[in-house]
């Protein structure tokens, strides 16, 4: 299994940034595809950010240019830095684990609890 803790959320002001952090409970060498999604109130959990091991990236288009996701294997941490944030980017961020390889076979569907993150204009 894999626990998943974010953090890193908060208040900020349009135009601000925020860097979100995804600390994984095992190594993430073994985690073929690390994500960020978020939900508004209202709303569909929707893809902000994905990360494959093998180093490829993508975002929503609503997000190119202003974040980026990367990842630190030695923390076994995932990170979604936030630049030029946007009222609409307000919404509970979720970081997401799958195609984990756990006793040699993927997993899939893995959760962290949530982070909130309010954009104020």
């Amino acid at each position: 299994q894999v626990q998943l803790v974010e953090s890193g959320g908060g208040l900020v002001q349009a135009g601000g940034s925020l860097r979100l952090s995804c600390a994984a409970s095992r190594s993430i060498f073994s985690i073929n595809i690390l994500g960020w999604y978020r939900q508004a109130p209202g709303k569909q959990r929707e893809l902000v950010a994905a990360s494959t091991s093998g180093g490829s990236t993508n975002y929503a288009d609503s997000v190119k240019g202003r974040f980026t996701i990367s990842r630190d294997n030695a923390k076994n941490t995932v990170y979604l830095q936030m630049n030029s944030l946007k009222p609409e980017d307000t919404a509970i961020y979720y970081c997401n684990a799958d195609a984990v390889v756990i006793g040699g076979r993927y997993e899939y569907g893995y959760w962290g609890q949530g982070t909130q993150v309010t954009v104020s204009s």
